[in-house]
Parts: C-alpha cells; structure tokens; sequence
C-alpha cells in the first residue's frame, strides 16, 4: 500500500539516552529498577496495532499504590551498573509485549523469580498494585472475572422484608431486594480489564496448574478484551449503569449495561513451571520467555537489593558459591531458599558459632524435588 505524500508519518516517542549507551532506544521498560521520572508510561507507549486496540469507557480512576507489597518482594535497594544478557532479553520480550498488547508467558524451574518479574515492571513504569491471580485446579474464568453472590442477596432480601414485617411471598407492596451491585465483586482478571487510562499489571500465577480448558477460555478474553455480566445485563434497562466492588482495597467501578471493555490493554504476566503443554492457539497470541536459572552476578544483585550494601562481599560470594554448587546438585534450588540463608547468617554473625551457623544456613537448602532428607523413598 502506498502512502500519499503528505500523510502524516507516526514517529516512535522519542526516549531518553540510556546511561551505559548499550540500551536500544525503543524500549520503554529498561530493566533497571528505577521508575520513570517526569513522565508516564502512556506518554511513552506509541498507538496499539490496528487490530489490537480498545476503546471501553468512561474511564475509571487511578489505581492504588502497594509499595510495600512492591518492596517485600523485590527488596528497597536497587543498584545499578550490571545488566545481565539474560536482562536483555528478557526487557527485548517485555517491551514487545507492552508494544503488541500481548500477554507474556513467562515459564522456567519453580523458584526462579518468574512472579517478581510483574512487580519490576509495575514498580518501573509506575502502573500502581500489582493485581494477582493465583491458579488451581479448580479455578475458572468467571472467578477470575467477577463473582457474585447471589445467596447472599436472596438472604439480604427475606431480612429486609421481616424488618418490613411482611414475610408472605406475593404481597403487593414488600421491600425492595438490595441493589445487584453490592453482590457483585470483579476478580483480578475482571478489574484488570475495567477502561483504565494506563494497563494494569496483572500476574496470573502459575498457570499450568489449572483445568485444560482455562488457557482455551481466555483466548476469547485475551483478544476481545472485554466480557459481559449476565447479572447485570438482563437488568441494564432498569439500571444501566450499576456500581461494583473491584478486586482493588475498597475499590469500586461503575459498569455501563452489563459490558467491562478496556481501554487500556493490561500488561499481563502468566507463570508457567512448564509442567504441561498448552495449546497451540493459545501459544500464539501470548509472547514466551524461558527464565533461566540465575547466575552469580543475578543473585548477588538479588541479595543486595533486599539487604542493601552492607552484606560483607567476602562472606556472600563464597555463600552464592555454595548455594549454586548445591543447586546445581540436588536439580535446582529456589531463591528464597538463599534469601532465607542469608537472613540466618546475617542476623548472628559474630557470635562465636559460625561452624553451627553454617550448618543451620546449609540445611536450609533443601530438595525441591520431593524427596525429604534422611527418609527412605519406596
């Protein structure tokens, strides 16, 4: 297709220089743990695909803030210098899909750091509480999306009435059954999708532990970017527009005619412990990144953020050293497993028992496999 000459030419936003001058400049996600400064991501992030943007509305409020949450998980401390190339690739895949408006599936060993990464982009481009699913095998769609509580409301009702004093069924003129809104809640997959102005990030955690059909269900969510309510939609003539609770602290939105529609697609991380296949279909409209195992230099960057610089050097390399010599021998290990060692040794160094510290930090890395110490198998 040939454009005319004078058509208007879509410049990508032009980003700031990156330090070490190694960082391509068409990634808005860098990376490198510090949040974007007098800006915001949606002045960065250029226009959607055609066939990849949404236009629900009116648009709902700001998200909250959860730095603590932020901060428990990835630590305060956040240095800078050392980019891994598997940072690289891993910041080529996430700005590719905040580019494309995919969703990114993120598989590796357990206990590898695949849930932080939603936290880093959250924490980075300043896009609010990390939204979290958590999946089993019992979970479906609809819990992701909304629920609704309609035993509660049917209770609420006969109370309501005996207050009135009218319990007979049928009379002409008994009390009104509460509003449908008030039992109504969307799920992190169901607030994810409400018309922000900005994408939520939405992690959606481990999901090959799901039923065979849920990778199957999202695909049309996944691509239609909204869902509807039946609740709510059978009585959008009487109530068109209904108020109900988020999956946000005391969160609520307003739904216009039963229909939740984007307007922002979210920045959506799934996990996956590559413990089974998902279907092709699904593959396909999701951006894959393997998490590799850490090194040296990743765990020590890991550990410095969560403890800060005053971890003795001389005493952590050695322990990172262990810990991978370990790892490498018992199949894999986690990184809390570290963290949690290092918090040992570093809450009672000094006190003269450091041959029984050692001992106590060690028995901390335990299998992951199953198989429990000491235990004969069969």
């Amino acid at each position: 297709m040939t454009l005319p000459d004078d058509a208007p030419v879509r410049q990508p936003p032009e980003l700031p220089a990156a330090s070490d001058g190694a960082r391509p400049r068409w990634w808005i996600y860098r990376g490198t743990g510090e949040p974007l400064r007098d800006t915001t991501l949606g002045e960065l992030l250029p226009p959607p695909p055609p066939w990849r943007a949404f236009h629900g509305g009116p648009l709902v409020g700001a998200p909250p803030h959860d730095a603590a949450e932020t901060d428990r998980r990835l630590g305060t401390y956040r240095p800078a210098g050392y980019t891994s190339e598997f940072a690289r690739s891993e910041a080529d895949m996430v700005n590719a899909s905040l580019l494309l408006r995919r969703p990114l599936l993120v598989s590796g060993r357990p206990g590898t750091g695949k849930s932080s990464l939603a936290y880093r982009i959250s924490r980075e481009l300043r896009l609010g509480r990390v939204l979290r699913w958590h999946i089993t095998s019992r979970t479906t769609l609809q819990r992701g999306l909304y629920e609704y509580d309609a035993i509660g409301r049917v209770q609420d009702t006969a109370a309501l009435r005996a207050a009135a004093g009218d319990s007979t069924p049928g009379d002409d003129a008994p009390a009104g059954p509460p509003g449908v809104g008030d039992y109504i809640q969307l799920g992190p997959l169901g607030t994810a999708l409400l018309p922000h102005g900005e994408p939520r990030v939405l992690l959606i955690d481990e999901l090959d532990k799901s039923d065979l059909d849920l990778a199957n269900d999202l695909l049309s969510v996944f691509e239609e970017g909204s869902y509807t309510i039946p609740e709510l939609r059978r009585a959008r003539r009487r109530h068109p527009l209904v108020r109900v609770m988020t999956d946000d602290p005391d969160g609520e939105a307003e739904i216009s005619g039963g229909v939740v529609s984007c307007r922002a697609f979210p920045v959506i991380v799934m996990t996956s412990n590559s413990e089974r296949e998902f279907p092709p279909a699904f593959l396909r409209r999701c951006l894959l990144l393997n998490m590799p195992d850490p090194g040296e230099d990743d765990l020590a960057g890991m550990l410095t953020a969560h403890f800060g610089e005053d971890v003795d050097e001389e005493f952590l390399g050695p322990l990172i050293t262990r810990f991978l010599e370990r790892s490498r021998g018992q199949g894999g290990l986690a990184i809390d497993q570290l963290l949690n060692s290092v918090h040992l040794a570093t809450s009672h160094r000094g006190q003269g028992e450091d041959g029984e510290l050692q001992r106590l930090v060690e028995a901390a890395w335990h299998r992951l496999d199953g198989t429990v110490p000491g235990v004969r198998q069969g």
